[in-house]
């Protein structure tokens, strides 16, 4: 008499043979002349657009486009390397801060001005 019954015994051969037959299928797909066309075909593609993508670079560093380009990015690095482009930036921005200060302290006496002339007077008579 065997130690499985005979329906356990026939499921765990099922289930060893479905995993076989999955590995032998997985690689006979892996293997197949149409994975392998396909994955040319993708490394074609791509190796396509790499040379058209470096192409368009190399035409853009070409252009007068690209150099202007270029050397403004060669002079803002070297005015940053000489401290000039912080001086610069420091200024307008103190500069725009001035003037935001300058309007914002207009309209707030305008405020006090439109508050004051709509408030009751004091008791001495006099508008605050």
């Amino acid at each position: 008499m065997s130690e499985k019954p005979p329906d356990e015994e026939n499921l765990a051969n099922a289930l060893r043979r479905l995993g076989e037959n999955l590995v032998q299928t997985l690689q006979a797909a892996w293997e197949s002349p149409e994975r392998k066309k396909l994955q040319q075909e993708i490394e074609e593609g791509l190796n396509g657009i790499t040379q058209t993508v470096e192409r368009q670079v190399e035409d853009f560093k070409q252009s007068p486009t690209g150099q202007q380009l270029k050397a403004e990015i060669d002079d803002l690095r070297e005015r940053v390397r000489r401290g000039e482009a912080e001086a610069q930036l420091r200024q307008e921005l103190l500069s725009a801060l001035q003037t935001i200060n300058s309007e914002l302290e207009k309209a707030a006496a305008r405020l006090r001005n439109v508050a004051s002339a709509d408030a009751p007077p004091n008791e001495s008579g006099d508008k605050e």
